[in-house]
């Protein structure tokens, strides 16, 4: 009997002590502060700095747990969301995406919601950083015209996606209501040269991608998921071209990177780099050496790398149509010398022709071949117009979205001397393609350009853009010149 109570008494207490090392487990975090050191009082207040992307905030230096106070202010308005489309946004700070957040583990935030009395809606905020019923939703529903305060503690590191969470929620968030807020560690993430804010997200237009004018939000291309525009930082090229992120060869770069969705999983990836780091869904975890990264909708990933050689560094959502003809691209443009150790350029360039012809075809689905039905001529204004849709589709990823083209491999489009000097104003350039050796203003080139297969419409509107947008002398150019040079061969 002795013995059973013997072994009873031992087995209690290897139970007691295994729950006291689970309990202590439990309350500690991953950086080893417990919930008591995360709950503890804070010392001081600071009125947070919020900041539009692609831009972060500077890091909260005290070295104790804070109070931060947070104002954010709902504004419904119209704004661009691609050249010649506006839409009625509904942000958070007046931007899509909304203000970046930034505080510390074991901070008290005090957070203000104010709604615009302008504005045509109630709403509210939830962030995935708090932990409480619906993320604050149900402490910060507002009217036009009135604030609401609430309070957390941040308990969990991250980076965490915020949004409107007022019926419907898939409107709120597919009208541009989404966030970023940084929770770091109380000593700060490690120090990095440069940080950006990029946030994914989709919007669902009554017109397809391009169409001119006020474009309103369409319910059942949300429902079936089938976005018009998915976009970086809240239009397209919101952070692209002239308003592309700037750094230096040799300098580190650590991107903030959120995806608002409502609906789409994004790949994102960064075209000419490697990221040295990921913390993966924006956790703690890290990975590295990765190419591509998945973001869900509503989630976040933090990606670091050190940019080693010049040039432009696109980002992207490798789900890549979205990229090129939906608008989700982003640029970081790298200055400084060429690092030949790393990346020496093109050194050579000939011609291939393994199937003895050097001009390939693409073809354009059912718009490959001619349609027998002729087409009213268009306008000039409609023909810009279709132009400016139609050569995103076919010719930016080549020649740029400002015609510049790429040096020494595809040339400019922008006063070119070697199309204002043909006699086809370059209709049998896109109809039969381009091989050999060409000069254009003053430099030369020796790439391919493949016959696209498009109709006599689509050229004529085409050329029409490049003649005018890009200071080739305008002009109008019909159908039927298009058809008759077409003819001919």
């Amino acid at each position: 009997m002795k013995t059973q109570h013997i072994k009873k008494a031992v087995l209690i207490l290897i139970v007691s002590v295994s729950s006291a090392l689970m309990w202590q487990s439990c309350t500690q975090t991953e950086q080893g502060r417990s919930y008591a050191e995360l709950t503890s009082d804070v010392t001081g207040e600071i009125v947070a700095e919020l900041t539009d992307a692609p831009f972060v905030p500077a890091r909260i230096k005290a070295k104790t747990n804070t109070k931060v106070i947070v104002h954010l202010e709902v504004i419904e308005q119209t704004m661009r969301l691609a050249d010649g489309v506006e839409y009625t946004f509904w942000t958070f700070g007046g931007k899509v995406p909304g203000k970046f957040i930034r505080v510390r583990q074991g901070d008290l935030i005090e957070f203000h919601l104010h709604n615009h009395p302008e504005n045509m809606l109630p709403h509210n905020i939830d962030l995935h950083a708090v932990t409480g019923p619906g993320g604050g939703a149900e402490a910060s529903l507002v009217a036009p015209g009135k604030s609401a305060q609430f309070s957390f503690r941040a308990l969990n590191q991250g980076l965490y996606v915020y949004h409107c969470a007022t019926a419907p929620v898939g409107m709120h968030i597919a009208n541009g209501m989404y966030g970023l807020i940084l929770v770091e560690p109380l000593e700060g993430l490690p120090p990095v040269d440069h940080e950006f804010y990029v946030m994914q997200s989709e919007f669902y237009t009554t017109g397809g991608f391009g169409q001119k004018g006020h474009q309103e939000f369409d319910m059942q291309k949300a429902l079936d998921e089938r976005p018009d525009y998915v976009v970086m930082n809240g239009a397209v090229g919101a952070s692209a071209g002239e308003n592309a992120m700037k750094v230096k060869v040799g300098e580190s770069v650590r991107l903030y990177l959120g995806n608002g969705g409502p609906n789409l999983v994004s790949s994102f990836h960064v075209i000419g780099e490697i990221f040295d780091k990921v913390y993966v869904e924006g956790g703690t975890l890290i990975n590295r050496d990765v190419q591509t990264t998945l973001i869900p909708a509503g989630g976040s990933a933090i990606a670091e790398f050190t940019c080693e050689v010049p040039g432009t560094l696109h980002l992207v959502d490798h789900s890549i149509f979205r990229a090129f003809n939906k608008g989700a691209l982003a640029q970081i443009k790298v200055v400084g010398d060429e690092n030949h150790k790393v990346f020496t350029g093109k050194e050579k360039e000939e011609v291939y022709l393994p199937e003895g012809s050097a001009i390939q075809r693409i073809s354009s689905g059912k718009q490959a071949t001619e349609s027998k039905e002729t087409l009213p001529e268009k306008s000039l204004t409609e023909r810009l117009e279709a132009g400016a849709i139609l050569y995103k589709q076919n010719c930016m990823a080549c020649h740029m979205e400002h015609g510049g083209g790429i040096a020494g491999t595809f040339p400019t489009l922008v006063n070119s001397d070697f199309l204002k000097a043909r006699a086809d104003k370059g209709i049998g350039i896109i109809l039969e393609g381009l091989q050999g050796e060409i000069t254009v203003n003053g430099s030369k080139y020796n790439n391919i350009m493949p016959a696209v297969a498009l109709s006599d419409d689509q050229v004529a509107s085409i050329l029409t853009y490049i003649f005018n947008r890009f200071e080739n002398g305008g002009g109008h150019i019909k159908a039927s010149e298009v058809a008759e040079w077409r003819n001919k061969k």
